[in-house]
């Protein structure tokens, strides 16, 4: 027993450690981000397609790019890349070039920033799977623990992303600035020692609803970013549309993302794919709570403030049915309805007394 109880400790102090030595990386990886937008900025490519935008009163322009190569005394033209851009008003904008800019320096930083966030997910994985080991049980079982595997599985998701070769890239200066505050928040306030459930909740159970929750949790917070940027990059357009002159900052931040039409499509996609999975969740949680309390729904606040978020993302999707609704009104709802996961998330277990506050924080 003693020899067990020796090694749950050094397994929980080897995890304390991997999940510091992650934040490290995680902070080589931001400023290698920080890196890549700003030898992006410096692109050619980025103010192009900015200047490709049509504005107020002008007709609609096509940009044609010819590349040739000398072959002897013979140019070879290569196939022309012709990039159309519709009547005002029906916003059909290219996509930005991306953080890097298109430019070469830009792009190696880039792919030094995505090598590092790779090293550090995996070094966090291993500290999570490291806690796991450590109290024997599944590695969520109180507010430290979920914030580790949420930011886990964040980081996950977007690589996966990357892996299926979506263009998402732009996510990760955003995405590693979030993960660097939610572990900092972990290790400084939310930290509590390795310790067992009390029985009635030490179920299977644990395993299906919280990871559950932990995955939706990580898409929904994906998708509230590219909401966030859709809001910023319609605007720019907006303005570009309507002969405004926006400032040199967001000229150089807001050109290179995708288009709104982009972000607002990413954003709906991910956040329709993953809400019947949160549906599962709430149901999941509702079984379970019949096994440990004897009902199934007692409106405990933890419970409430999930159907809350559920209502919220079916408004949301809802909206995008309706055509009056679309675009940034629906997007509002869809920021709404992440906040409310938010406080579902902190603010329940932090500020309110329920039965889910079975393990400190």
């Amino acid at each position: 027993m003693i020899l067990a109880a020796t090694t749950d400790e050094s397994l929980a102090r080897m995890s304390d450690v991997l999940i510091y030595s992650s934040m490290a990386v995680y902070t080589l990886a931001f400023f290698a981000h920080i890196a890549e937008w700003v030898f992006g900025s410096r692109s050619k490519v980025g103010r192009t397609a900015a200047a490709l935008t049509p504005r107020a009163g002008q007709a609609p322009a096509a940009a044609v790019t010819v590349r040739g190569k000398q072959a002897g005394s013979t140019a070879v033209l290569d196939r022309p890349k012709v990039v159309t851009r519709s009547a005002v008003g029906t916003r059909d904008v290219p996509d930005g070039p991306g953080a890097a800019g298109g430019t070469v320096k830009g792009d190696l930083y880039g792919r030094i920033a995505v090598s590092l966030t790779v090293l550090a997910f995996l070094v966090e994985a291993s500290g999570v799977i490291t806690r796991a080991l450590s109290v024997q049980r599944a590695p969520w079982g109180n507010m430290y623990e979920f914030s580790t595997t949420f930011s886990t599985v964040a980081v996950g998701a977007y690589l996966g992303f990357l892996l299926a070769k979506k263009n998402v890239r732009w996510i990760g200066l955003p995405l590693v600035t979030t993960v660097l505050l939610d572990l900092g928040m972990a290790v400084t306030w939310l930290k509590t020692p390795s310790d067992q459930l009390v029985p009635a909740l030490d179920s299977y159970w644990l395993w299906i609803h919280v990871s559950t929750a932990i995955f939706c949790g990580a898409v929904f917070y994906l998708g509230a970013v590219a909401t966030l940027l859709y809001l910023f990059r319609d605007s720019y357009e907006n303005k570009l549309a309507t002969g405004g002159n926006p400032g040199a900052f967001a000229r150089s931040v807001l050109e290179r993302l995708p288009a709104a039409a982009s972000l607002d499509k990413f954003s709906y996609r991910v956040n329709a794919a993953v809400f019947p999975l949160w549906t599962f969740t709430i149901i999941a949680g509702a079984i379970w709570a019949g096994d440990a309390w004897g009902r199934y729904w007692g409106w405990d606040a933890k419970e409430v403030w999930s159907f809350i978020t559920w209502v919220g993302y079916a408004a949301y999707l809802h909206a995008r049915a309706t055509a009056g609704w679309k675009g940034r009104k629906a997007a509002y709802i869809a920021l709404v309805a992440f906040a409310c996961f938010l406080f579902n998330y902190y603010g329940v277990n932090i500020f309110v007394s329920s039965k889910h506050s079975y393990a400190g924080v």
